[in-house]
């Protein structure tokens, strides 16, 4: 299988390699549009500020394509982000895949930070990627923005209000929290994701 990661200037691309090697699978890592398109799977990863990381894009014309893409597409944190139509992160225009917008954590409790970093649970589980994932898995998550609800939301986390930690439309799919970083549900979820 041609499986893409997507280079862009956001982090986190070596621990998805090391995590998809832990599953037996090898990937490319290319901002190559031509290599994208042929691709079988992509993996949109991403920690960044969401105006940089879509000026990258659009210098290369890759919003373009990865908006076009018709094979599985899977964005993790940012790439998810990215994904949607707006950021409040410095008033960025998105991508549009889904009609989410993401938000700016407001935190008015000492309970809460933001960013949240660390393990949280999903729930509300709605799709074949989380197949043999049991409701209320812990993940590993790291942002201080979140996408709203939406029709295309396919799970839900709570962290200072509820909110989508995956979204689903056609071909696309994305995660809020990092699979590659969240042990047993994150590595079942990279697996489904291989053989949707």
């Amino acid at each position: 299988m041609n499986l893409v990661i997507i280079k862009y200037n956001a982090g986190n691309i070596q621990s998805v390699l090391y995590a998809l090697e832990r599953i037996g699978v090898s990937a490319i890592v290319t901002d190559d549009y031509k290599k994208i398109k042929s691709a079988d799977k992509i993996i949109f990863p991403g920690v960044g500020e969401a105006s940089s990381a879509m000026r990258y894009l659009k210098e290369r014309g890759l919003d373009t394509v990865i908006k076009n893409l018709q094979q599985p597409v899977l964005g993790i944190c940012l790439g998810m982000q990215l994904m949607c139509k707006y950021s409040e992160e410095n008033d960025t225009e998105c991508l549009g895949i889904f009609d989410e917008e993401v938000k700016k954590f407001k935190v008015q409790s000492s309970k809460f930070k933001a960013p949240q970093i660390g393990w949280n649970t999903i729930f509300n589980l709605q799709s074949s990627i989380f197949k043999d994932v049991k409701e209320n898995s812990y993940c590993y998550f790291v942002h201080g923005y979140y996408a709203a609800f939406g029709d295309k939301t396919i799970a839900t986390t709570d962290y200072v209000l509820p909110y989508s930690s995956a979204l689903h439309k056609n071909n696309f799919y994305g995660l809020q929290f990092h699979p590659e970083k969240s042990a047993a549900a994150g590595e079942q979820i990279l697996k489904n994701f291989i053989h949707l």
